[in-house]
């Protein structure tokens, strides 16, 4: 295994496989999770994790039964859920077995699409995401091969089939993604609902480096999903849910923050405010049931994405209602008209007083007037403005808990320390 699936393991698949519902499921924890369900006349597959892990994929799956695949079902189309196939077809040619009938909503043409046509970017954008893990393979992510549904769901319709002696029903709710798809499996009470729930994390809304999520749709998907009473939640991240009582809290306390941040969000925009009130009126108001629930971990997504979630979903890009911000000037040139005003020196010391005084992302602020400036004027200054941001950052990513900011912070700290070791040399 290569440095960059074991950190991945640690990060997203560090729990034990495990057998449930009388030996019909089996979850495997391989960054996302891939749940088999084993009939009479063969294997359905839920999700198949990423390309990088296909053969531990399918080494677990044979472990757990011998039986044909006869159906794969793709919950979205994200990397981690749909590339793993290739040493399942391998057997499939190698048996000369027939190839299993592919699930997927409509909308994951589409985004095998997108993604072929920005390769490179989506590449680069993950490799920001998932910075402290190492470079992911770009054939890891690669969309030039996938392996298409041969069973598309069209719109918001439902879809149930038969395998053996069990009723497999399929529905389509918007949430992280907007061709994700959720499974009920009604004899055995397991429900399967794909990145909709990743156990314990909040959900993964308004992530800052990818396209619109959906909080409203994703709190009424968490509704229907308790109407079926489950017994099993097997998450699309995480380890299994098991017990009505847990899978009921589960799902009831998605919903209802969902709900929370959606409804705050819309009423703010109502009032006719703009996004920074809006922002910190909010962390404000953050419920403590929400801050500490064991569902609701921040590990990943977390509640400050979510505001931007929601408030992307009814406004553009104008978002301080400050005209000045309309057509701006470019960074540098602002911080340079600040630093013809006072020198570097002044604002250091401002910066370094905010510090002390624990005012962290005010110093940040401060600081990046010296270093964004375009011409340094100043190095021994220049130096001891970036060795200060690099040391608040350092705090702040030791104090966040949410994985994807940790990151986006930790590529700042690595961006600062070439830019130091370049000027020290």
């Amino acid at each position: 295994m290569s440095s960059t699936e074991e950190a991945m393991n640690q990060w997203f698949g560090n729990f034990p496989s495990k057998t449930f519902a009388d030996d019909t499921c089996f979850l495997i924890g391989a960054w996302a999770n891939v749940s088999v369900i084993k009939t009479e006349e063969g294997l359905v597959v839920f999700d198949l994790s990423n390309r990088l892990f296909h053969r531990r994929i399918f080494n677990k799956i044979r472990k757990f039964s011998d039986k044909q695949i006869r159906f794969i079902i793709y919950s979205h189309g994200h990397f981690d859920h749909s590339f793993g196939y290739a040493s399942i077809i391998k057997e499939v040619n190698d048996k000369g077995w027939e190839m299993p009938q592919i699930i997927a909503h409509e909308n994951i043409l589409n985004r095998f699409e997108k993604y072929r046509e920005l390769d490179k970017y989506h590449n680069w954008i993950n490799n920001q995401q998932f910075s402290s893990i190492g470079n992911i393979p770009k054939e890891g992510v690669s969309a030039h091969d996938t392996l298409n549904p041969t069973i598309i769901i069209h719109g918001n319709n439902n879809y149930e089939f038969k395998l053996g002696n069990y009723s497999f029903e399929l529905y389509h709710d918007k949430g992280e993604t907007d061709d994700s798809l959720w499974m009920f499996l009604p004899e055995k009470e397991v429900l399967f609902p794909g990145e909709l729930v990743s156990n314990p994390t909040f959900p993964n809304v308004g992530n800052p480096f990818k396209v619109q999520r959906y909080p409203k749709q994703w709190a009424i998907a968490m509704e229907k999903m308790l109407e079926k009473d489950a017994k099993f939640l097997a998450p699309g991240h995480g380890p299994l849910i098991e017990g009505k009582k847990n899978v009921q809290e589960a799902l009831s306390i998605r919903a209802e923050v969902m709900h929370f941040v959606y409804d705050e969000v819309v009423k703010r925009l109502n009032e006719g405010k703009w996004f920074e009130q809006i922002y910190h009126e909010m962390l404000e108001i953050y419920p403590e049931k929400f801050k500490k629930h064991k569902y609701l971990n921040p590990a990943y997504g977390c509640y400050r994405f979510a505001i931007h979630a929601v408030y992307r979903l009814f406004h553009g890009w104008y978002t301080t209602g400050n005209p000045t911000d309309l057509f701006p000037a470019k960074s540098n040139e602002i911080a340079e008209e600040f630093l013809a005003i006072n020198d570097e020196k002044k604002y250091l010391f401002h910066a370094e007083k905010l510090y002390k005084q624990g005012k962290l992302q005010l110093a940040l602020h401060i600081l990046d007037v010296i270093i964004i400036g375009s011409s340094i004027k100043n190095k021994s200054t220049f130096l001891e403005a970036c060795s200060l941001k690099s040391r608040i950052l350092m705090q702040k990513e030791a104090e966040e808990s949410s994985f994807i900011a940790k990151n986006i912070i930790r590529n700042g700290i690595h961006e600062l320390q070439a830019k130091i070791d370049e000027l020290k040399n």
